[in-house]
């Protein structure tokens, strides 16, 4: 499987606040490559999104924005590549609202909800959080609410799912965006 986990953090309930990314790249079933950043999302911060991930304004201070990210990363976003996330509601929503604040066209691509394909896969759990599906897969996740963490266990989750129940049986859950 070839595909790219995506995570973000946002700032505040707005959901162009994005103040971090990090994209786990998979090639051939493996973890190849990571990207990780701190964003300048150029909005006040909220408290509890704060005390969530524990990003302050003074974290971002001199990050990049957001376009200036997105020049190093929209090649990730096409028709042809495969981008999940758990619980990707939020985290299409948040590029797609990032891009369209800054006046940039959100691309189509397809993407996945490993949510939905766990729920539908392991059924029983008391939930489909994130750490909760990593315990029961025994899939480290270091430091919940770190987008490169939770990106990186995102990932292996679906490793985990095309390895045992196959790619196969993942596709339906596949969906295009834009």
């Amino acid at each position: 499987m070839n595909f790219i986990a995506m995570d973000f953090e946002t700032a505040s309930a707005k959901r162009y606040s994005a103040c971090s990314l990090a994209l786990t790249i998979v090639r051939d079933n493996q973890i190849a490559d990571e990207f990780y950043t701190l964003i300048n999302p150029q909005t006040p911060f909220f408290w509890r999104n704060v005390q969530i991930h524990g990003i302050h304004e003074r974290d971002v201070a001199d990050a990049p924005t957001f376009p200036e990210v997105w020049e190093h990363i929209k090649g990730f976003y096409t028709p042809e590549k495969l981008v999940i996330a758990h619980n990707n509601r939020f985290d299409n929503g948040v590029l797609k609202n990032t891009l369209e604040h800054y006046g940039i066209e959100p691309p189509a691509y397809q993407t996945l909800d490993t949510v939905v394909s766990s729920r539908r896969l392991l059924p029983g759990l008391s939930n489909y959080k994130l750490n909760t599906v990593c315990d029961a897969l025994n899939i480290d996740l270091h430091h919940h609410h770190n987008a490169l963490d939770d990106a990186q266990a995102c990932a292996n989750i679906l490793l985990y799912q095309g390895q045992h129940f196959g790619s196969q049986r993942l596709r339906p859950f596949i969906k295009m965006v834009g």
